[in-house]
């Protein structure tokens, strides 16, 4: 039931994070309010996951906070289909983000604990999300084609109402709450120059993801690519997620947690700078899709394995809390907003995707300061 659980939430996000700019498009938005409109609501992950990570650990009820999550998630996306206008669905979407963003660390925390004597099989189970990404990805993107750019909501209402009944399924095994005073304060472990220096590298590589996240549909139909093309590209990327999924253990026993993330920011800035000057030949848009095994997949297996090992039991869900707000929250947000005034209706993709190599960069360089050895606990 993990599994399911991954499969509908990422295939959630395989909905609306490509296609909501279409929707919004299709809405009369333009580039700078769909990018406004994406910081906006990306801010609400800078405090929700803390807000409920604190709650999940002091009481020790996960689970329920999972479920409360995805509970108020579809009620209140159920908002979008009366509210209309730039403030109404900024409203709309920031109230589900909101409680959106409980569900993604209690659903980690749960998992790494359920596999606590084989970590290996996190990877396989995460996977299933991704398997979930490009079944929805692909479905939602015929759908546009067949139907029209209001159709990323009324699939994305189906998934979350499934998203809910999946979770009351789910069951977590016996377990004693942790005393918050086990190891220390969470902030003498988030305030190490090791974290920071993560962090700022993490905060760096999701501002570098904004062009991709909010304008590559859009992009790609500029460029005269069908929907379901789109969404088959989108598939790839997924795809290649999977199999490094599978190897992501074994890659990082070998070349060590600080290589692993550094060597898949490197070629994320690779990534964004090829879809910037060449994304009209289909092979650069394979190419650049086949790299988000290494943009997305393996940073976020060795982002998810230091974060966890680095805190511990004890406050392991405010320590995922803290990297989704900070890195996802607050870098997303200024990603989207600059993003929003360099695109420009496609004029300045270029500069866009080139904005976004240059900070992918930095978040490798960054990475540089901290010693190998202080990445592995």
């Amino acid at each position: 039931m993990l599994a399911i659980t991954y499969l509908l939430y990422f295939g959630q996000l395989g909905v609306l994070v490509p296609y909501l700019g279409v929707f919004l498009d299709g809405r009369g938005f333009s580039s700078q309010q769909i990018g406004e409109l994406f910081a906006l609501i990306t801010i609400t992950r800078i405090l929700g996951p803390n807000l409920w990570a604190s709650m999940a650990d002091k009481s020790g009820k996960g689970l329920a906070i999972l479920r409360l999550g995805c509970l108020l998630t579809v009620s209140t996306f159920c908002l979008v289909f009366w509210l209309d206008g730039f403030w109404g669905l900024t409203l709309a979407f920031a109230l589900m983000m909101m409680f959106w963003t409980a569900v993604l660390p209690q659903l980690e925390v749960l998992t790494l604990n359920c596999v606590a004597s084989d970590p290996s099989r996190y990877s396989r189970i995460r996977l299933w999300g991704s398997v979930g990404f490009i079944i929805l990805t692909i479905i939602t993107g015929k759908a546009i084609d067949i139907s029209s750019s209001d159709a990323p909501i009324y699939v994305s209402f189906a998934v979350l109402f499934c998203l809910f009944i999946a979770t009351l399924f789910i069951y977590e095994g016996p377990g004693k709450v942790i005393s918050q005073t086990a190891n220390g304060s969470i902030w003498r472990k988030a305030c190490t120059t090791p974290f920071i220096l993560f962090m700022f590298s993490a905060i760096f590589l999701q501002v570098s993801f904004a062009t991709y996240y909010g304008f590559f549909a859009l992009y790609t139909r500029d460029l005269g690519y069908s929907g379901q093309t789109t969404g088959i590209l989108l598939a790839l990327a997924v795809a290649a997620e999977i199999v490094i999924f599978l190897l992501a253990g074994k890659l990082i026993k070998v070349f060590g947690l600080k290589w692993i993330l550094f060597i898949s920011i490197g070629l994320t800035a690779m990534r964004w700078y090829v879809l910037g000057v060449a994304a009209e030949y289909l092979w650069i848009l394979i190419l650049s899709q086949i790299i988000h095994a290494f943009s997305f997949g393996m940073h976020h297996a060795a982002s998810i394995k230091f974060i966890h090992d680095y805190f511990g039991q004890a406050y392991q869900s405010r320590g995922q809390a803290l990297y989704i707000s900070i890195a996802f929250g607050l870098g997303g947000a200024i990603g989207n907003y600059v993003s929003g005034y360099l695109w420009q209706q496609g004029a300045g993709s270029y500069q866009a995707f080139l904005f976004s190599a240059l900070t992918a960069l930095l978040a490798a360089l960054v990475l540089l300061g901290i010693p190998a050895k202080k990445m592995s606990y």
